[in-house]
């Protein structure tokens, strides 16, 4: 618990006070919330697509994302599916991303 603390900590005085300054003095969420329903969802059709596709050991790659502001939007975070599990790993564009999440504001710190 400790050490998510301290990573928390590390985003919130790094990244976190540059996007304030970047947004006008406005925060971003930095925590994002899915249902456990939706993430096994979207597990168990990365698993039955990827085996499909002969690929036996997929991944899921999460991506920090923002919408294209109009309306000053809050920030989002999708899960694409990979075709391994290593950082090298290539994304799956044949399984479409799951972008199904709540962004907390104001945030919810760790």
């Amino acid at each position: 618990m400790q050490k998510a603390k301290d990573l928390q900590s590390n985003w919130n005085t790094t990244r976190a006070v540059v996007i304030k300054q970047s947004r006008n003095n406005q925060e971003d969420t930095c925590e994002f919330v899915f249902s456990l329903e939706n993430l096994q969802e979207f597990l168990d059709y990365v698993k039955d697509e990827s085996g499909k596709q002969g690929i036996d050991n997929p991944g899921v790659r999460i991506y920090f994302a923002a919408y294209d502001n109009k309306d000053n939007e809050n920030a989002t975070v999708f899960l694409s599916a990979t075709d391994g599990t290593s950082a090298t790993a290539n994304n799956n564009y044949n399984i479409d991303p799951l972008n199904v999440v709540i962004g907390g504001i104001p945030p919810k710190i760790y």
